[in-house]
Formats: structure tokens, C-alpha cells, sequence
């Protein structure tokens, strides 16, 4: 009885001490389907300061450029089925839950055509992402984007919070409840 007692004061003090890791349960428990190979990091992880190519005005920016909310970033290019299979899904979770606490970004990656890029947003209906670019991969090579489409969930820090290799459902009620227990956190933060 006394062991019982002692593993449920360790947990609870554990919990106290750390509650990024309790949050981080809380999202974990709430992966369903493909979601499931959504992984939460247990400590934040540092990005990149390379600079990626912003979409139409030809000037740079980099991952710390968009601290202060929670970023999905999106690593992409057009000619991977899979990236342009999500894509209109990851559009639909841009304008239901973009704004002040949450951002997609999406980043193609290697040789992508501007005009390509453009002929398949507009094919695809996505208005509500951005048409960035890293043509040398510097960003992509040095986040560990191996194989696409790879997409990372960015804390208000800026830090890496969770990866998902492959194509997800991001538009799937699993995902969407993600997006709103991040944003929760930000707001009640």
C-alpha cells in the first residue's frame, strides 16, 4: 500500500514539475488513425536559422520569423503524390483554425517551379497557404526532412514540439483536436 501511495505522489510531483510532459500526454492521447504516427517530442527540440525563400516578393525568412504561435510546417513538393494529396487538407486546417495562435507554412522543398507551384494551388483550390520555397534545401537538410511530405509542429518558441513522417488526414476530427488543444494552451498559457 505504501508503494502505491509513493508512485502516486512521484507521478503527480513528475506532473507538477513538468507540464509541457502532462500536455504532451494530453495530445498523445488524442492521435487517432494516421494521426498515430504523429511524435510528440518529449522535450522541445531546436529548428534551423537557415533562411527559405518567401513566396512572391523574392525576400527570405526563417522558422524564427513566425515565433509567438504554434506553426505546422509543412515540407512539401509538387511532384510528390502524397504531399499534393494532404495539401488541400492542410488548406482546410489553415482556414479553420489559422490567426494569432496558429499558422500553416508550408516549405517546398528541392526543385519545385514557382509556376508549377501556382498551376497546382490554383488546380487544387488552395488559397490560404503560403508558396514558399528552399531550392537548395538548407532549411530541409538541416531539420532532418528526409523523404516527403514531412511535417513539424513548431511551439510560440519556436522549438519543435512533435514531427509526422509521411502523409496525414489533416483535416480528420483527430487532427482538427490537436490544433484546438494547441491553441488552447496558448490562449490559457
Amino acid at each position: 500500500m505504501r508503494t502505491i501511495a509513493l508512485v502516486a505522489m512521484y507521478t503527480a510531483l513528475m506532473a507538477g514539475a513538468n507540464p509541457a510532459l502532462a500536455g504532451n500526454e494530453a495530445l498523445m492521447d488524442l492521435r487517432d488513425g494516421d494521426m498515430k504516427k504523429l511524435v510528440i517530442h518529449e522535450t522541445p527540440q531546436s529548428t534551423t536559422d537557415a533562411s527559405f525563400q518567401l513566396e512572391d516578393d523574392g525576400g527570405t525568412a526563417t522558422l524564427a520569423d513566425y515565433q509567438g504561435k504554434y506553426v505546422l510546417v509543412n515540407f512539401w513538393a509538387t511532384w510528390c503524390a502524397p504531399c499534393r494529396k494532404e495539401m488541400p487538407q492542410i488548406n482546410a486546417l489553415q482556414k479553420e483554425f489559422g490567426g494569432d495562435d496558429f499558422e500553416v507554412l508550408t516549405i517546398a522543398t528541392g526543385r519545385n517551379s514557382p509556376t508549377g507551384i501556382v498551376k497546382f494551388f490554383e488546380e487544387a483550390g488552395i488559397d490560404s497557404l503560403p508558396r514558399h520555397q528552399d531550392p537548395k534545401q538548407a532549411v530541409a537538410s538541416q531539420m532532418g526532412i528526409f523523404g516527403l511530405p514531412i511535417t513539424v509542429i513548431l511551439n510560440p518558441e519556436g522549438k519543435e514540439i512533435a514531427r509526422l513522417r509521411g502523409d496525414a488526414t489533416w483535416d480528420s476530427d483527430s487532427a482538427k483536436s490537436i490544433i484546438k488543444a494547441l491553441i488552447d494552451r496558448r490562449t490559457e498559457g
